[in-house]
């Protein structure tokens, strides 16, 4: 890694980094013109659409194994609901966390300033994003899935002793690879327009909330100590392990009428299922390797986690 010190500017491996106002103005700006209410942007009266799919089939943890070719297309699309649910779920974890973290990385920092302004505006996002998956959950007649306690609490430390760095990048890790399956959701007119509504309004504003954590965090592993840095590698591969365990709850399966136990073992199996993941993770892995946060013990957590190959 390479660092120049000129007049404040900053360089890294992808080249000289943007100044954090100038990035934080345009970003605002952004805000102003493409921002969404979700309540009265999207028809939540209007009923469940007959034949349609609440996520897309390819894109469900069970697709194309032999419990999949077994199953009927009733019990197919039933799965899709609860998985739509769990991925809410999960969702709503994240951003509360991610919402605290913001707050914490400002609290220091000047009032006043555009880079507080921007992460003020993207907490109010996530508060609206939060309440629409809850929403979403709620018009599919699924139940909420929780993380495993395990996870939940320690979701309590990693709050308390979140370094900068580590901030960002779990904001990454819990964007990008939810963002690129939305991405695919959103045009698919197999799927439910509720689902695809509130998938559109959140690629389109977290694309902004991506724009932000990766400027920051390339800031962050250039300036910041090496024992942060360090601690960032570390932090970051975890929680891939953690991100990718909780990403389907296991009592989905339960919930359709299948058996928890052999539906865990043929996702574990499935080839598919491991390029669909490796796929949403393939853009955030190959930047977290040109700024340096995949060396060492990170790459082997990613590798353990299935995100990477």
């Amino acid at each position: 890694m390479t660092t120049v010190t000129e007049r404040e500017a900053l360089r890294d491996a992808l080249g000289l980094l943007r100044d954090r106002e100038q990035v934080a103005e345009r970003l605002l700006e952004s805000s102003a013109k493409h921002s969404f209410d979700p309540d009265k942007e999207l028809d939540w009266d209007a009923p469940v659409e007959d034949g349609k799919w609440f996520w897309p089939p390819e894109l469900l943890s069970l697709y194309d194994t032999p419990l999949w070719r077994r199953m009927s297309e009733d019990q197919r699309m039933d799965l899709a609901r609860h998985e739509a649910a769990s991925l809410a779920s999960l969702g709503i974890w994240f951003e509360i966390i991610l919402m605290q973290l913001l707050v914490r990385h400002i609290y220091d920092k000047s009032l006043t300033s555009n880079h507080v302004r921007y992460a003020l505006t993207e907490i109010a996002d996530e508060c609206r994003h939060s309440m629409m998956f809850a929403r979403m959950i709620k018009k599919g007649g699924a139940p909420t899935y929780r993380v495993p306690r395990i996870y939940h609490n320690l979701a309590r430390v990693l709050k308390t002793v979140s370094t900068t760095p580590g901030s960002f990048a779990a904001t990454l890790l819990g964007e990008e690879i939810l963002d690129w399956m939305q991405r695919l959701t959103f045009p698919d007119d197999r799927v439910q327009t509720i689902v695809r509504g509130v998938t559109r309004i959140h690629v389109v504003e977290e694309a902004r909330h991506v724009r932000y954590a990766r400027e920051e965090l390339r800031r962050q592993m250039v300036s910041a100590p090496r024992w942060e840095r360090e601690l960032t590698r570390l932090s970051c591969g975890e929680a891939a392990r953690v991100f990718a365990t909780c990403f389907v709850n296991p009592q989905v399966y339960e919930n359709v009428g299948l058996d928890r136990r052999e539906a865990v073992a043929q996702v574990k199996a499935s080839g598919h299922r491991r390029e669909v993941m490796q796929s949403g993770a393939s853009r955030l892995t190959e930047f977290l390797d040109d700024i340096g946060v995949m060396n060492g013990v990170s790459r082997r957590l990613w590798k353990s986690s299935g995100l990477l190959a």
